[in-house]
């Protein structure tokens, strides 16, 4: 990381069958992102279109749709990276993605596939197979999609490829539980373990097909504590809010650094021994 950063983490609405009116509350923090010195900006799992894997089929759009198009015009117009959670449709007769558009306001856009489905969506949706980083704004970063942050290897893997700053936008229920207690218990570990900024954030409210999710922002720094957090009962407010994270470059640059000379900046991937990790491929759960 070459210097600080600000980032924007959103909670939202997002409800399936009413696109148009996600895509303005997307559009409002843009607006407002911009005039708070946001850089980067990162929507729920499936803001876009709302969350429901049994609709999959139903909404969503293809990269190159015009309402992408509208999205791809914001960021040029507040000069942020936008990461916005989607549905996207690859072709008749295929499950879509859960995807997470990239939209850069200075090049071309990027998307991101979430790998690891839960149970619930392995009949609607086709995973991906990727684990891309990207670079923007004088950082490297990455995402990972709700479930996929309970595989660390996942974190591992691109903290390795150099990035910087992990992004983990949900789409996690009431019923799933406290979701500030929950994500303490693992997503702190996922940045200190690796030493990355992390910031997470979840959609609130109802999804109009049944569901209610809990919402929450919360970013970690890396060493694992807490720099930023937002947390609200569904029942509170249902409006869009913004949380924003100051990021620290010296933090991150001295836990990087070759010299590194005590363990307060250890940066533990450095002494891995990836020499004896092969089994790793190869073992199953014990039945």
């Amino acid at each position: 990381m070459l210097e600080d950063k600000r980032i924007g983490l959103v909670q939202m609405e997002a409800r399936v069958g009413e696109t148009r009116s996600n895509l303005n509350a997307i559009i409002r923090c843009a607006e407002k992102a911009s005039k708070q010195g946001i850089e980067l900006l990162c929507f729920p799992e499936s803001a876009l279109h709302g969350y429901s894997p049994a609709d999959s089929s139903e909404i969503g759009d293809s990269l190159d749709s015009p309402r992408l198009k509208e999205l791809k015009e914001c960021a040029r117009d507040f000069n942020l990276i936008l990461l916005v959670g989607m549905v996207e449709q690859i072709g008749k007769g295929q499950n879509p993605y859960l995807s997470h558009l990239i939209l850069f306001p200075d090049q071309e856009n990027a998307v991101y596939r979430k790998v690891h489905l839960g149970r619930s969506e392995q009949n609607y949706f086709t995973p991906g197979s990727q684990f891309p980083v990207f670079m923007g704004k004088g950082v490297c970063f990455a995402v990972g999609i709700c479930w996929d942050w309970h595989f660390p290897e996942m974190a591992a893997i691109y903290s390795l490829k150099g990035a910087e700053l992990l992004f983990a936008p949900h789409a996690s229920p009431v019923v799933a539980g406290d979701r500030k207690e929950i994500w303490k218990r693992y997503l702190g570990t996922r940045a200190y373990d690796n030493s990355t900024y992390l910031g997470a954030c979840n959609l609130i409210g109802p999804n109009n097909r049944g569901k209610v999710f809990s919402g929450g922002a919360l970013a970690f720094g890396p060493k694992g504590e807490i720099l930023a957090e937002s947390f609200h009962t569904p029942e509170d407010d249902y409006t869009e809010e913004i949380l924003i994270a100051d990021l620290s470059a010296t933090k991150i640059n001295a836990l990087r650094s070759a010299e590194r000379v005590s363990m307060k900046q250890t940066f533990f991937l450095a002494d891995r021994r990836k020499e004896l990790y092969g089994e790793l491929l190869e073992l199953e759960i014990p039945k």
